[in-house]
């Protein structure tokens, strides 16, 4: 991966931080770096010329939100702090401090953060690309795809509607399910629920991986009545067709290909790390950033801290995972610097608003192994069930405070722990 050109010295930009990603990741981390220390000398490359706010497209599919306010230019987001670079990264070169651009040039740094988010693979499942955007063949997952999705909900009266997920580890691991969980609830209030076989194929051997959040999920399972299937991966779509064909796999490692007929059909695919992580000295033996789970440092290359859905840590890859785990890194990137111990400490908070019917949402929050972390009042969070004051914070609180707070540095909610022992 890493070229064996060297950029002479004299052309090579210099920047004491580098940040690797724009996303939510790298540009909360911008900001709570700055917000600790104003004269630090700060870059992010980022290629992409529009921000998401993705945890709008699964709202989009339900009809709640519409496209446009998921979406700004990257301009009126990016800090203006920063350097940015339009640009690509080709390779990380840890050895040289250097990080390699796609254009052959290259950035030095003195301490990196690698926040480039997954990749959504969709060659993962035979078909499914092509497939996308018509004969009812869907993913909120895809940019621009969650309107397809709604109006599909919408003109859907009778049939077959399949939704899948795919093997973890997956950004927001319950959006597959929080796609069909709306998509039923407008089908029920409609009247077609009726007509309708709602299946859910779902690679994994559980509901959700938090036990506590289960019998909440089950109880709206049954009220949709739903045909849930575990250890069923998608392998292969064939949209004209509208068959998709499953491969089940049992507890002695047998698998059996079963072909489904469907009518609509949310797929999600699989995800893995970038290019340039999975493939370098950098990723764990899956393929992920290695990170250390409490300070978000590197195992190997103490210069380097990570965040967001390329990390290899064990929680949810959520937006709300990054809201806890920037203070953690900015703090301690900083104190790297200054030759400090590392203080700051990351539990694996992760939320995951479900939204179970247009009103309701079981907000699961939790950390490491599963061990839940409320953070909201009782009020809004009432443990494990479905409240509307979830709702509302979701669907009216969430984005502004992802825009105008997140963004911006401002950490609500989000004090780092203390480490019990420090380097």
């Amino acid at each position: 991966m890493i070229s064996n050109t060297t950029t002479p010295q004299s052309e090579l930009k210099t920047h004491t931080v580098v940040i690797v990603g724009g996303g939510a990741a790298g540009i909360s981390v911008a900001a709570s770096i700055y917000k600790r220390d104003r004269n630090l000398d700060i870059a992010i490359i980022e290629p992409a010329g529009k921000h998401h706010y993705q945890p709008g497209w699964t709202m989009v599919g339900g009809g709640v939100f519409r496209p446009e306010v998921t979406s700004r230019p990257m301009s009126e987001v990016m800090p203006e702090f920063v350097s940015w670079y339009q640009k690509a990264v080709a390779a990380v070169d840890q050895d040289r401090n250097q990080i390699k651009l796609d254009d052959g040039s290259a950035i030095q740094y003195e301490m990196l953060v690698l926040a480039p988010g997954l990749e959504l693979y969709w060659g993962g499942i035979e078909g499914l690309e092509a497939a996308l955007g018509s004969n009812g063949v869907t993913s909120n997952y895809r940019e621009g795809m969650a309107s397809y999705t709604w109006d599909m909900v919408q003109n859907l009266k009778q049939g077959t509607a399949l939704f899948t997920q795919p093997p973890m580890p997956i950004k927001c691991a319950g959006a597959p399910q929080k796609a069909m969980y709306l998509s039923s609830d407008y089908w029920l209030r409609h009247g077609v629920l009726k007509n309708l076989d709602i299946q859910f194929h779902n690679a994994g051997a559980v509901l959700f991986g938090v036990a506590d959040y289960v019998p909440a999920l089950e109880a709206y399972i049954e009220k949709y009545g739903i045909d849930v299937n575990f250890q069923s991966t998608l392998v292969s779509v064939n949209g004209p067709a509208q068959t998709a064909v499953f491969r089940s796999s049992d507890a002695d490692g047998n698998s059996q290909d079963r072909e489904v007929g469907f009518d609509m059909l949310h797929a999600v695919p699989p995800q893995r790390a970038p290019q340039f992580i999975r493939e370098s000295a950098l990723a764990n033996e899956n393929g992920w950033l290695d990170l250390a789970d409490d300070t978000l440092r590197h195992k190997t290359f103490s210069n380097i801290f990570g965040l967001g859905d390329v990390s290899g840590t064990g929680n949810a890859k959520t937006a709300a995972a990054v809201r806890k785990q920037a203070p953690v890194v900015a703090e301690n990137l900083i104190a790297s610097l200054r030759n400090e111990p590392l203080r700051a400490a990351y539990l694996g908070y992760g939320s995951c608003p479900l939204t179970v019917e247009n009103g309701k949402i079981v907000l699961a929050e939790f950390g490491y192994g599963g061990v839940l972390q409320p953070s909201f009042p009782k009020w809004i969070n009432d443990g494990t069930k479905a409240t509307r004051a979830a709702w509302f914070l979701k669907a009216k609180q969430l984005p502004a405070l992802y825009w105008h707070g997140m963004l911006k540095g401002h950490e609500w909610l989000a004090k780092p722990a203390v480490r019990s022992t420090t380097d």
